[in-house]
């Protein structure tokens, strides 16, 4: 199978479902067998990261969700009505995102059957509507109906602006793979001035003994999910840059750290491997 292959990747979204739902953050109705089976399995392997280096999976994912969410609410204050959250998997945020603000046109999109599962729960539990839909979407095809472009020609019928959301996904792309998704959101996103990109990056750490590890650990995520598991950038510099590059105009990188104290997020003992980057248009 291709490394440019997405289809594997839906197996660590059950996980990340699971701990959305163990910190409060999420809806029974996403909750998976699954997921909470993967959450007792790795609990060991979490607790023993957190002990030697200061941080693990599950705090890397509670900062740059909370930050992402974070920074979604500043572009409804800025006018934005409308929210396509692309690789969804079991996130919360659509649930959350409707009964905060009523108004708001919330699209989930996933792989056909991630999709299909998602729509299937928000359904039976009356959430789906005109304005809550979930479409399926493949970030890779280049014609057909799952398409970037032809996704957006469907969730959006006018040129407002919007807030394009990807969590857990670009890391599991080599960085050229990913960089023509990027560039295509990019093109789109200037059609629509005002709208915001937010997403997440991982910075290979400066630590040998870490870095080893972590490489050991994409590796493994690698096998596992049938994809290209990538730490992409050194430092922030580089990844605005490079996201400059793929036709951002405006790109921020935010470190976690600056939001200790005003964000409810756990904190690392170190400087956080994790980003989140908002790319405006």
């Amino acid at each position: 199978m291709k490394a440019a292959d997405s289809s594997g990747i839906s197996f660590t979204a059950l996980y990340t479902g699971a701990v959305w739902h163990r910190y409060g953050l999420s809806n029974e109705v996403l909750a998976t067998d699954q997921g909470r089976w993967l959450y007792h399995l790795m609990t060991p392997f979490e607790v023993g990261s957190k002990t030697l280096i200061g941080g693990n999976i599950r705090t890397f994912l509670l900062q740059r969700h909370l930050i992402i969410d974070h920074l979604i609410e500043q572009a409804l204050e800025r006018g934005v009505t409308q929210v396509l959250e692309i690789a969804c998997g079991m996130s919360p945020r659509g649930i959350r995102l409707r009964e905060k603000h009523p108004h708001l046109h919330v699209v989930e999109a996933d792989l056909p059957d991630m999709a299909t599962q998602k729509a299937a729960r928000l359904l039976a539990s009356g959430h789906l509507g005109d304005h809550h839909q979930v479409m399926p979407i493949d970030i890779l095809a280049e014609s057909g109906e799952q398409t970037l472009e032809a996704v957006f020609a469907r969730a959006f019928d006018s040129k407002e602006p919007v807030v394009v959301v990807t969590e857990g996904l670009t890391s599991y792309f080599s960085l050229p793979v990913i960089s023509e998704f990027w560039k295509r959101l990019a093109a789109l996103l200037q059609q629509r001035p005002g709208s915001v990109y937010l997403s997440e990056s991982y910075l290979m750490p400066d630590q040998p003994l870490l870095r080893g590890a972590l490489k050991s650990l994409g590796g493994l995520l690698s096998t596992v999910t049938r994809s290209d598991v990538s730490f992409h950038f050194l430092d922030d510099q580089q990844a605005a840059e490079h996201f400059g590059a793929c036709g951002f105009p405006s790109v921020a990188v935010h470190n976690p750290a600056n939001f200790y104290g005003h964000l409810p997020i756990p904190e690392s003992r170190h400087d956080p491997m994790v980003r989140v980057i908002e790319a405006s248009a």
